[in-house]
């Protein structure tokens, strides 16, 4: 009898491991990094697609930027990566494929303390020239720059001929906040007082972030007005695969582009200006 319920224990183990077996193969990840801004238009998407499709796990781990994510896709280490600039040549050479999805307002914010709702180009230029150095209250104000070779700088320098050597200087002034990441961008403009940055639109509304959104030239950010042309900085999103991307990133590239997908994304303060697509 002894050996008999041995027998039977061991048919149930191995029964039991080949169904836990069975259910880990079956189970896919999705692994999906880039840059800050980008990420966070993705957490409401990954959210919606989970409950659609429980065969799909997707994890995000803290933001690469735009061109570390790009470099972990072609070495094999991501699925997916979201960019918030286009392809450079030598990324399009080693296989990396972009689509184009959309784009957020890049943001004029200041910590919550700031004692104006709008704010001028010109005003900028001052500012970032070092010309004007306190806000209407007195309180200094404290710039949170980003690298020079970042997008958010690249952007900015577009506003205006003024605000291009504005940026130049404030960059090259010593002691200057300087922000590697996204994410370290807004979370120091939040906790700075006084401080004054820029962040995608898409971190401000998904992280309800507690600080004060500025109007440009009396125009709010919003998807409306960048596609009016009424606010003129805004940052590109672009799905960015490798040439065959596996069948999970696929289907959930067709959820992202479907009328749910796209719906979502615009709530999360994109303008969705890609085309309905299936990838097959």
């Amino acid at each position: 009898m002894q050996w008999i319920k041995a027998l039977i224990s061991c048919v149930c183990f191995f029964v039991a491991s080949g169904a836990v077996a069975h259910t880990c193969l079956a189970a896919e990840t999705i692994r999906v990094n880039g840059s800050g801004s980008c990420l966070d238009m993705m957490k409401p998407l990954v959210q919606a697609y989970g409950k659609i499709d429980h065969d799909v796990r997707i994890e995000m781990a803290p933001p690469l930027g735009s061109s570390g994510a790009i470099k972990a896709l072609l070495a094999g280490s991501l699925d997916l990566a979201v960019s918030a600039r286009p392809l450079k040549p030598e990324e399009t050479a080693k296989g990396a494929r972009a689509t184009p999805y959309g784009r957020t307002p890049l943001a004029i914010v200041a910590e919550k303390g700031c004692p104006v709702a709008t704010i001028t180009t010109r005003e900028l230029e001052q500012i970032y020239a070092g010309k004007t150095y306190r806000w209407r209250n007195g309180e200094a104000i404290r710039l949170v720059l980003r690298p020079r070779e970042d997008i958010d700088t690249r952007i900015m320098r577009t506003l205006s001929p003024g605000m291009e050597s504005a940026m130049s200087a404030a960059l090259a002034r010593p002691g200057m906040i300087v922000a590697v990441t996204d994410a370290d961008a807004y979370q120091t403009v939040v906790k700075t007082p006084g401080a004054l940055g820029v962040t995608g639109l898409t971190s401000v509304l998904v992280n309800r972030l507690p600080l004060v959104t500025l109007s440009l030239n009396g125009v709010k950010p919003s998807p409306r007005a960048v596609a009016s042309g009424a606010y003129p900085l805004a940052k590109e999103i672009n799905f960015v695969t490798r040439p065959a991307p596996p069948p999970a990133v696929r289907r959930f590239l067709n959820f992202v582009h479907s009328p749910q997908g796209r719906a979502i994304a615009k709530k999360a303060g994109v303008l969705v200006t890609a085309r309905p697509a299936t990838y097959e």
